[in-house]
């Protein structure tokens, strides 16, 4: 079992990182569609849905932890 969602127990607002358990990605709600939310990558891609019971609100330091670890492996693909 996760956690809840939010604070109340709401589905997560769009725009809010959030963590898909099932899927073991990290994403950012863009969307609310019947019973599921609409995810896509942090860094942009193919979007996905996920099941609201499943996923949790990122904190600010795990936010922003993914998003340094997702900036650093960008930077290698340079190379």
């Amino acid at each position: 079992m996760t956690e809840p969602v939010t604070e109340d127990g709401g589905a997560p607002a769009v725009g809010q990182a959030v963590f898909d358990t099932v899927r073991n990605r990290f994403g950012q709600v863009t969307g609310h569609e019947g019973p599921c939310l609409q995810l896509c990558p942090l860094a942009g891609g193919r979007q996905w849905d996920a099941d609201p019971a499943q996923v949790r609100v990122l904190g600010r330091r795990e936010l922003l932890r993914v998003l340094v670890a997702e900036a650093n492996a960008r930077s290698w693909q340079r190379f």
